[in-house]
């Protein structure tokens, strides 16, 4: 048994069973790819794949029970790696950091910065995605971190810890009348006027609709984006109320309208980190995570961490 046996079983499912693409991915020709699964079909015993002719159709029951151990085996042994490169290089290697847009545009900037500063010699890779495409991308090794609102807590593959909590706020064109409002705006006020806000699964939606539906409200979305930026830009166009993270506020550049804030409004949200379960971190990445939450220490995290693998035991 060797690891690139291994590969060639982890990549063969992630590839939806085409070895040509499995091949290119390794570096290798497809029959090799057919042969490293073959010759560990033979030493264990089993099928790990469904075939038709020559083809791989699926994975047999023996074969799904397999591939989480096949999937942990190479996250050891990529953890090996990264314990070795710590202790011989610490201030030199990678770091990769998945976001969603709201995240990497609004909250994470300073302390990519600031991180940058304090280890030069780490290259840093910033991912942006929806929360899914966010989870996803850690649970395949792509990313080493993970910072998003919504969904991370939905896999159990992953460690969630929470970064702060911030609240929602309408923004508006001048001269509008919910300006004029005494006192809080409420859902009733605002119904009335065409909404823009963010697409379902992202920043906060949940929250928003949640709200509205607890009062029997219809609210008029109008129109949605994954990018506050983009909402701005439609709400200073005329074409509605926008409802925004208040994280996506900037007093010097947001001159063409005004903000409201809906903190009464709205359930207050809670942006988490994640980390892959059984993950180990570089030094530097224990760094990065302090920059950016500074309550969320080295050893913060690592009882997180603790306290998840042995919850699995």
């Amino acid at each position: 048994m060797n690891f690139q046996q291994l590969r060639s079983v982890r990549e063969a499912v992630k590839c939806g069973f085409n070895l040509t693409e499995v091949a290119h991915l390794l570096f290798t020709s497809q029959p090799g790819v057919s042969r490293q699964i073959r010759e560990l079909e033979e030493e264990l015993g089993i099928d790990i794949f469904v075939r038709s002719g020559k083809r791989l159709t699926g994975l047999t029951p023996p074969g799904k029970i397999l591939l989480p151990i096949v999937e942990r085996l190479l996250l050891d042994c990529e953890n090996l790696k990264r314990v070795g490169a710590d202790f011989s290089a610490k201030l030199e290697g990678k770091l990769s950091v998945a976001a969603t847009h709201s995240q990497a545009r609004y909250a994470l900037p300073h302390a990519v910065r600031d991180f940058r500063l304090l280890f030069p010699q780490v290259t840093f890779h910033l991912h942006q995605g929806s929360p899914k495409q966010v989870a996803e991308m850690l649970l395949s090794g792509e990313a080493d971190i993970g910072v998003a609102t919504e969904a991370l807590n939905q896999y159990s593959q992953l460690v969630t810890i929470p970064c702060y909590r911030w609240t929602h706020s309408i923004i508006v064109p001048p001269h509008h009348p919910l300006l004029e409002v005494e006192g809080q705006v409420t859902l009733e006020q605002l119904v009335n006027y065409p909404i823009i806000t963010y697409e379902l699964g992202y920043t906060g939606r949940s929250h928003i609709d949640d709200a509205f539906a607890k009062v029997g409200l219809q609210p008029n979305v109008v129109l949605t984006a994954m990018d506050a930026d983009v909402i701005k830009t439609y709400v200073e166009l005329g074409m509605g109320v926008g409802i925004v993270a208040s994280i996506a506020l900037d007093p010097d550049r947001d001159h063409h309208f005004y903000a409201i804030d809906a903190g009464h409004l709205f359930e207050i949200n809670q942006t988490l980190l994640a980390i892959r379960k059984g993950t180990w971190l570089r030094a530097y990445s224990f760094s990065f995570i302090e920059t950016f939450v500074p309550t969320l220490t080295q050893e913060v995290v690592e009882a997180a961490l603790a306290q998840h693998f042995n919850k699995e035991e």
